[in-house]
This record gives structure tokens, sequence and C-alpha cells, in this order.
């Protein structure tokens, strides 16, 4: 069973994408593109205002391939 994850404002998924090492490649709007150059992993976070990403699990699991726990240690 996966690890429930609390709703995150886009700014602070951009934060702790870029203490993992993500770095933005360009931003389109309200959309950002984040590479991680260690691993060659691409990822994209939408910026919304104060809105919570309903798709947190997708971005932080699936694309960047950090673990719950990883999630947990990035401040």
């Amino acid at each position: 069973m996966a690890a429930q994850l609390r709703p995150l404002k886009g700014r602070e998924v951009l934060r702790k994408l870029r203490k993992a090492g993500f770095e933005i490649v360009r931003i389109k709007g309200s959309a950002y593109y984040l590479r991680n150059p260690r691993t060659g992993r691409l990822t994209s976070v939408h910026v919304h205002g104060n809105r919570d990403i309903p798709t947190l699990r997708a971005i932080v699991i699936d694309q960047a391939g950090l673990t719950p726990v990883q999630r947990t240690l990035v401040p």
C-alpha cells in the first residue's frame, strides 16, 4: 500500500525537488520543467498560486524517482 502523502503547494514541490538535485531547465506559463543532471530524470510542476497539487504522488514517486522516505528527508 502506498504511503499517504499530504498535498503540497507548487512552490513547496519546486523547493523540495531542487534540494533533491533537480534544476529548472525552463518555465512556460505556470509550468516549471526540471531535470536531475545526475539521473537524467525529467519532471514538470505546475504552480497555480496557492493551490495544492493533487498529483504530488506522481511527481514525487513516479517522475522524480523519490521514495516517500526520501521526500521527508528533503527539508
